[in-house]
């Protein structure tokens, strides 16, 4: 039976919205008028709305419970709907648990309702559903999700400073540029003074800058915004994409650390959950996020099927053949290739901090001087027609 979402009054004119569980639209209307609620909207639950990470990893941590408890995975979820401490998540839990009523698989349910659902999480849930402790694997994914959340507002925090000192900088260009120099330029010409080369110079960039700035911003959008629509609509220009990111200076390495990362603690996840070797490189290729490895991945689960070693398949996913294939074999050769990974993981995470956390105090200085040198440059050319006035003026 299908779960519909209402927003209605109740008969005392208050507004109200719930849930309600009816074969039609027109049989959850009558059931609502029965209990007092002339319903204004009523539309299917489980709709494609955003679900926060937040969100998704309290619903991990309280399925993970319920499971624990010895709680079929259905009945969970319909006590989960009904817990209003969940808010606007009730409504895409009750389309999942609508799904999952139906035969479909939790990922699969998961994935349909949810557009946040990351890969990394649908892998992961796919494989608990295949191994023995789905539960300490949902608790393993949650744990996961609030270390990201916290290295996200990590990388945040240490964002406000620059931008703050990037924003300072653009008003102080502006109004230099558009107020002094031509105020300058105004001076001088009623002077019948000289233009310094500087000073023509910034006169002519802050003159172009307002004929093709806008146009030129505009144009970058949107050609972001179509690179981007290409980008997720098309598989090849997705792998084209992820093949440069690799590739970049600054990014590429960070990339690869992450990807080692996500990888090493997927597979790990995965073994201890009792899943083959072969799906749990397949999978934890579909986890990191990154086409070329998810790609490669593929390649590196068909060789372990054929009888490959794991780690020297592994040697064959490009952004992973430099840090995991080592731990991978001395798990192999000590029978203990989850916790290897796992530590694997751990040092991958540690490097990444630590990059991160580099990259992030370069930042700022270098911020500092590109946009104080600017500023320079603009005050030069202010004040050095200025002088020369004034010295033409004292002779």
């Amino acid at each position: 039976m299908p779960t519909y979402e209402y927003r209605g009054y109740d008969r005392g004119g208050r507004q109200c919205r719930g849930l309600v569980e009816a074969m039609s639209p027109k049989e959850a209307r009558e059931q609502l008028a029965g209990e007092g609620i002339l319903a204004e909207k009523l539309s299917a639950s489980g709709r494609h709305v955003r679900f926060t990470g937040a969100q998704r990893t309290v619903v991990y941590h309280q399925l993970a419970a319920l499971l624990r408890a010895g709680i079929p995975l259905l009945r969970a979820l319909d006590l989960m709907v009904q817990s209003p401490e969940l808010g606007d998540a009730r409504g895409l839990l009750a389309g999942v648990r609508d799904r999952v009523r139906d035969g479909s698989a939790l990922s699969d349910a998961m994935t349909a309702v949810c557009r946040s659902v990351t890969p990394y999480e649908e892998a992961v849930i796919r494989a608990a559903e295949q191994s023995a402790a789905m539960q300490e694997m949902l608790e393993r994914l949650a744990r996961f999700l609030e270390q990201q959340d916290r290295l996200r507002h990590k990388v945040r925090s240490a964002l406000v400073y620059p931008c703050l000192v990037v924003s300072a900088g653009v008003v102080v260009v502006i109004l230099q540029l558009g107020v002094l120099l031509p105020r300058t330029r105004e001076l001088l010409a009623a002077g019948g003074g000289q233009l310094p080369l500087l000073t023509r110079m910034m006169i002519g960039f802050g003159e172009a800058v307002l004929v093709f700035g806008l146009p030129l911003l505009a144009l970058a959008v949107l050609a972001a915004l179509a690179l981007r629509r290409r980008i997720v609509n098309d598989p090849a220009w997705r792998l084209r994409w992820d093949r440069i990111l690799f590739r970049l200076p600054i990014v590429g390495p960070g990339r690869g650390l992450l990807v080692n990362v996500r990888f090493a603690r997927t597979m790990a996840i995965l073994l201890q959950g009792g899943a083959s070797p072969v799906e749990a490189v397949r999978l934890s290729g579909l986890a990191t996020g990154s086409a070329v490895v998810r790609a490669l991945s593929e390649g590196a689960a068909e060789r372990v099927r054929q009888g490959s070693s794991v780690s020297a398949a592994i040697r064959h996913v490009g952004p992973l053949a430099e840090d995991l294939p080592g731990w991978v074999e001395v798990g192999e050769n000590t029978g203990n290739l989850a916790a290897m990974l796992a530590t694997a993981a751990d040092g991958c995470e540690e490097r990444w901090e630590r990059f991160l956390q580099r990259r992030l105090s370069l930042l700022e200085p270098a911020l500092l001087l590109v946009i104080g040198g600017f500023v320079l440059l603009v005050t030069l050319a202010v004040l050095l027609p200025v002088l020369n006035l004034s010295r033409s003026v004292g002779t």
